[in-house]
């Protein structure tokens, strides 16, 4: 039996007989001594094997870098001078008197302290040993101890843990869904759940009156740094409260959460309007550690003959604005010409800017190839507004008001990150009073959330003015990015089927994707509402991790592809017949040529 993990020996135990198992991370031989590191999930700890013990100095010899090891021996204190304060063990060695090899390794594919010179599909490929590594293994600890810390306070709050079924029914709800061929029920299919929305609605439905889990969802969608195949939530659904009583709730696991594993306070949670946060930061999860802010100029470009900007300025659906970076007249034109680039990823087709190399000089201290097209008089009048000082630099963006809002909010982030005016601090903030309905571009509307959002508005302003209703959704953000996403439900079968009409969802298609849903509101549904978290980005954004692969176990790649396993992978032709699935069969073009051919001459 292990007497201790490695990670938990000190000076308290030196004397004691003791029994550790874990993997070699690391052999030194100095002079005829034999220096182990021997490393489990706690930590690492210091072995030492001396010639005076023979068979173990023996075994310590032919030992290498992860290999399982089981070590008896002595603790003691390390000599003077050898102590290493930046380890937690390093006050303490372990005389090892008695070693045993468990396990042979093989040479790794990468070394656990080198890591950052290995590509992420070696990584992936060999997760179980990238896992291994102290900075992976602390952060699944962490994500375990998140995890206990959101069950306690909601089991405490009189919220039940309730599962939800992984195979149901396909549902429109903004991804694609992942289908799963169904054997006993020929040519139809289940649905991997985006996430378990109906299902904890109904749950309201059915009285529980306070629901939780934390779920894995799934979306086949085009995936990013914090987005995967399959992801987790932390699901929440109450009855009989409105938005200020949730947001209340959520705020305080937030800030538990926050207190009890970084010590740190975040405090009141500020509300922004959504319409707010576009206007002032061309985004609705917008990042408060950054201090810009977008200028609408349209009034003022309105006049000027320069068409880039009086275009977009006299149309309603574009936006004209100006964002004043401190500091920016720094930035080289190359870095200029990258960022130009980087707002046409949005759709931008160009960046129009004015270095303030000298406020106090007027027009002379300004410099920009767009000033002459412009006007000096507009340009200082735009300048006052901006209230621009010496060093600064002024970045435009004109298009369609999606447009600008995509490309200038992307670039005031990107701006902040190159000037280093990111604030060291976090910023949390709810936005709230979302729109219903937005274009998808062909003039139909659909939901910014989903389609089981309760407007703020009547049943009759909803049907005469769609596009102009309010939600009462709000989404959590933190640092610039969406932490958790909720909103008031309907539970009026009434309501639900206006949405849908807006939408464009027939009552007979309404009947066959909702129609479990339609008959629960219609038993008598309580109001009820609900947020879904991120916990993957939670973690992520609370370890300071890039990615949400570095805080899940087992991540697939950018391409939904598992390296560890290799999947997905093919499956035998005796399970699609029972599937009745039949792969159709890539034809290639030399084939089909030849097909065409071999057809014109028959005719």
């Amino acid at each position: 039996m292990r007497s201790y993990y490695c990670g938990e020996l000190n000076d308290s135990h030196v004397d004691q007989e003791i029994t550790l198992y874990g993997w070699v991370h690391r052999r030194r031989d100095h002079g005829g001594v034999i220096f182990l590191d021997l490393r489990d999930r706690e930590g690492v700890a210091q072995v030492v094997f001396d010639p005076d013990t023979e068979a173990s100095f023996a075994s310590a010899e032919s030992v290498r870098s992860e290999f399982v090891l089981e070590v008896r021996g002595k603790v003691r204190l390390r000599p003077e001078g050898t102590i290493n304060e930046d380890m937690p063990t390093g006050k303490i060695e372990v005389l090892g008197k008695e070693l045993t090899i468990l396990n042979a390794a093989k040479t790794p594919p990468m070394q656990l302290d080198e890591y950052a010179d290995v590509g992420e599909d070696v990584r992936l490929h060999y997760r179980y040993i990238d896992l291994r590594r102290p900075e992976m293994m602390e952060k699944l600890r962490f994500r375990s101890k998140v995890a206990n810390t959101v069950r306690n306070f909601l089991d405490g709050n009189g919220f039940l843990d309730i599962e939800t079924p992984l195979l149901t029914k396909a549902t429109p709800e903004g991804a694609r869904d992942y289908l799963v061929p169904s054997r006993t029920h020929p040519n139809r299919f289940f649905a991997l759940p985006q996430s378990p929305q109906l299902f904890k609605q109904i749950l309201m439905a059915s009285g529980m009156d306070r629901y939780y889990q934390i779920a894995k969802c799934f979306r086949d969608e085009d995936l990013r740094a914090d987005r995967q195949p399959e992801f987790t939530q932390i699901d929440i659904e109450t009855s009989f409260m409105g938005e200020e009583e949730i947001m209340a709730i959520m705020e305080d696991m937030i800030r538990q959460i926050f207190q009890s594993h970084l010590d740190v306070d975040l405090g009141d949670f500020p509300r922004l309007s959504h319409a707010e946060a576009m206007r002032l930061y061309g985004s609705d999860k917008p990042d408060l550690r950054i201090d810009l802010q977008l200028v609408d100029i349209a009034e003022l470009m309105a006049g000027v003959e320069f068409k880039v900007f009086s275009g977009p300025a006299a149309d309603p659906d574009s936006r004209v604005v100006a964002l004043r970076v401190p500091g920016g007249a720094s930035l080289s034109r190359k870095v200029i010409d990258d960022l130009t680039e980087f707002v046409g990823i949005y759709g931008a087709r160009g960046l129009a800017w004015i270095k303030v190399n000298d406020a106090a000089t007027g027009i002379e201290g300004l410099q920009s190839p767009i000033i002459k097209f412009i006007g000096e008089e507009v340009t200082q009048t735009l300048m006052s507004i901006l209230e621009v000082e010496t060093g600064d630099i002024v970045l435009f963006g004109a298009d369609k008001v999606k447009v600008v809002n995509e490309a200038m909010g992307a670039l005031r982030i990107r701006v902040a990150e190159l000037l280093g005016l990111v604030a060291d601090k976090w910023a949390p903030l709810w936005v709230v009073d979302f729109p219903m309905f937005e274009e998808d571009g062909e003039g139909n509307l659909t939901s910014l959330h989903h389609p089981f959002t309760a407007p703020a508005v009547p049943v009759e302003e909803l049907r005469a003015e769609p596009a102009t209703a309010l939600s009462r959704a709000y989404d959590m953000v933190l640092n610039g990015t969406e932490l958790g996403g909720g909103s008031i439900r309907i539970n009026q079968p009434q309501m639900q089927q206006a949405v849908f009409e807006v939408l464009g969802i027939g009552e007979e298609e309404a009947q066959e994707k909702f129609g479990f849903l339609l008959n629960a509101l219609s038993y008598g549904c309580p109001p009820h509402g609900g947020i879904a978290f991120g916990f993957d980005r939670l973690i992520m954004l609370m370890t300071g991790s890039t990615s949400i692969r570095e805080v899940i176990a087992f991540p697939k790649t950018q391409t939904a592809a598992c390296p560890l396993t290799d999947a997905p992978g093919a499956v035998s032709a005796i399970q699609l017949r029972e599937l009745n699935i039949r792969l159709r069969e890539k034809v290639s073009w030399a084939s089909r040529v030849s097909e065409d051919i071999n057809h014109g001459r028959s005719q």
